[in-house]
């Protein structure tokens, strides 16, 4: 683990990271060779469960009297944290919407991008409330740095209430 990393700080904060469509991607072709020899081999091997990890973040939303959510693109990460919601649901667990949310992103609902969706169309499923939304139509790097400067050096952070949801997890 790299030194002062944000994988790091997340573990030692006890923040969960989630990657939903980690087997989309070059390291889970990986995960798949790796998978595949360690089977040859009579071995154990990784295995990654996405369902698993979409029960444990609604276990942190049916946890959390209110929730945010700060969204850089779309697709697959959109919907598995907007879909908390519905999955509580689901599980008979009343929760209320997330009440805040942005969405960062250069897609466009015209040609079908955008996961086919605004914020304001969470909104319509219940999923995001439509008071507290922005959408943010620009490429990620150009606005993260000065939205996490803006966060940071505005200091709110300083009397939030520390949360360890990893807790939820541990036996």
């Amino acid at each position: 683990m790299k030194k002062d990393s944000l994988i790091q700080t997340c573990y030692e904060c006890g923040v969960p990271i989630f990657v939903p469509a980690f087997s989309d991607s070059s390291a889970g072709f990986g995960i798949g060779k790796h998978q595949w020899l360690r089977k040859k081999e009579g071995k154990p091997y990784v295995s990654i469960d996405s369902v698993a990890d979409f029960l444990e973040l609604t276990e942190i939303k049916m946890n959390s009297p209110e929730s945010g959510l700060f969204m850089v693109g779309g697709g697959t990460p959109k919907n598995f944290a907007q879909d908390t919601v519905v999955c509580a649901e689901i599980l008979g667990v009343e929760v209320p919407m997330h009440k805040y949310a942005i969405q960062i992103t250069v897609a466009d609902v015209r040609d079908g991008a955008c996961s086919s969706s605004t914020l304001l169309e969470a909104g319509s499923w219940g999923k995001v409330s439509e008071e507290l939304q922005q959408m943010v139509y620009a490429e990620g790097t150009t606005v993260i740095p000065a939205i996490a400067s803006y966060a940071y050096h505005n200091g709110a952070w300083k009397e939030r209430e520390y949360k360890n949801w990893q807790k939820l997890f541990q036996k």
